[in-house]
């Protein structure tokens, strides 16, 4: 398997390539680069990795030489007990160079193979944590536009409310077509769509605070997404397509896979903890003494130096190695069994997701023609309330069914565009380059 690429480090370089793309209000382009920037966890995956990829320089560092220098100096007397005077004695100094390499030591061998391994899982873990990112910004971006959308049909609904409430007063008043019940009907639909408004109103500020929290600025103005947005099926449109694709790219899988593979690497770390090590050392040292206690040369100087091999045989160390390895193997286990479960979450996932976007395509169309109808529906009930064979409760039923309508339609819309990103995240494909697409969109 090959290391998996970081894309998030290019996202720079693909936001120049499209700065001709730039609107001057805040468009979600724009928002993923502060986001990518300053999102909270994203930067926390990004030290986690960091840290996590040390490791694999001390796994390293356990087949590369070692290499220590010492010195000491110290004031001798040999006085007897009863009479210690340094001032008699005299000074010793030394100093030494020791030198050592592993020539076989599987142990270190095997732990440093799980090391890369590791190392491979936690990229790709950080990987995820950025698809991860781009999904909760496309996210929040167009719940903003979602609780816009809303709000501005609440307040044309509010306000149509307020019209036939206002006209069935005074039709009331005079005496017109119209009885006290129809006055309470029409102030209490005018109530509940002034409180749906106020409610819409708190969701949209929520919704805003939490756009903000990810890039760590404030939002004014959105771009909305242009009524011609293309509402397409998954393409391909073979759901085994998309298995395949994620059998092969789903980054939770790649993750599970890297573990399993560090932990059968360590699993024969373990088991190699049984055999011979062998290792070389050279090593020199110098010694030198004198009688004036005030004088750092030396009076008489001894110089050694050695090269030595060491074979090293464990024979028993309390069961310590036999538990270690017990351990190993159930923690290999204990991985395998994690990536047959990723396996299969990720195929449930990517069905969820493609199912999802192709009932949003005709979700959209439905809603689009529930439009018409109930534009239709409303036209005629006022129509038949002008002539009298309508009353107010119809005309208000109709005017909250078209405002529902053209929010289903809205919702739906931007239903699609997050499962259409979840359907890739799932695939393995999900990248920035979907943001700059998508983000062509907006006006």
């Amino acid at each position: 398997m090959s290391k998996p690429v970081l894309w998030m480090k290019t996202v720079l370089v693909v936001t120049a390539l499209n700065v001709s793309m730039q609107a001057q209000a805040d468009d979600l382009l724009h928002i993923f680069e502060l986001a990518a920037q300053n999102d909270a966890q994203v930067r926390e995956a990004r030290e986690r990795f960091e840290a996590n990829h040390t490791l694999l320089d001390q796994g390293r560092s356990q087949l590369l030489p070692s290499i220590q220098l010492q010195g000491q100096t110290a004031r001798n007397t040999n006085a007897p007990a009863e009479f210690y005077s340094y001032g008699a004695g005299f000074n010793s100094h030394g100093w030494g160079l020791n030198l050592n390499q592993n020539l076989v030591n599987m142990e270190a061998w095997y732990a440093f193979q799980s090391a890369k391994k590791s190392d491979m899982a936690n990229a790709t873990n950080l990987a995820i944590a950025e698809q991860d990112l781009i999904v909760r910004i496309a996210t929040a971006y167009f719940d903003v536009l979602r609780s816009q959308d809303n709000l501005e049909a609440f307040r044309a609904e509010e306000e149509a409310a307020q019209q036939v409430l206002q006209q069935t007063e005074q039709r009331f008043e005079v005496g017109l077509n119209a009885t006290v019940t129809d006055v309470f009907e029409g102030q209490t639909n005018y109530d509940l769509s002034r409180v749906q408004r106020l409610v819409e109103e708190n969701n949209l500020a929520q919704r805003i605070e939490a756009l903000e929290v990810l890039t760590g600025q404030s939002h004014a103005m959105l771009e909305s997404l242009d009524e011609e947005f293309p509402v397409e099926g998954a393409q391909p449109a073979d759901l085994e397509a998309w298995e395949s694709t994620a059998s092969s790219n789903n980054l939770s899988v790649k993750a599970a896979e890297y573990n399993f593979a560090a932990s059968q690497e360590d699993a024969r770390s373990a088991r190699a903890r049984y055999l011979p090590t062998l290792s070389v050392g050279a090593n020199y040292s110098y010694n030198a003494e004198s009688v004036n206690p005030f004088s750092f040369f030396p009076g008489q100087a001894n110089e050694r130096a050695a090269i030595s091999l060491s074979l090293t045989i464990p024979l028993y160390q309390g069961g310590l190695t036999s538990a270690r390895k017990r351990q190993a193997y159930h923690n290999r286990n204990a991985t395998e069994e994690l990536l047959l479960f990723t396996r299969r979450d990720a195929v449930q996932n990517i069905r969820n997701a493609y199912r999802s976007v192709q009932t949003d395509v005709v979700t959209v169309a439905a809603r689009q023609q529930a439009i018409v109808s109930a534009t239709s529906a409303l036209e005629a009930v006022q129509v038949g309330a002008e002539v009298g064979t309508r009353n107010t409760v119809d005309v208000v039923l109709a005017q909250r069914t078209l405002y529902q309508a053209l929010r289903d339609y809205a919702n739906a819309r931007y239903n699609y565009v997050i499962n259409t990103l979840n359907l890739k995240r799932s695939a393995g494909t999900l990248s920035p380059q979907d943001i700059v697409e998508l983000n062509n969109w907006l006006r």
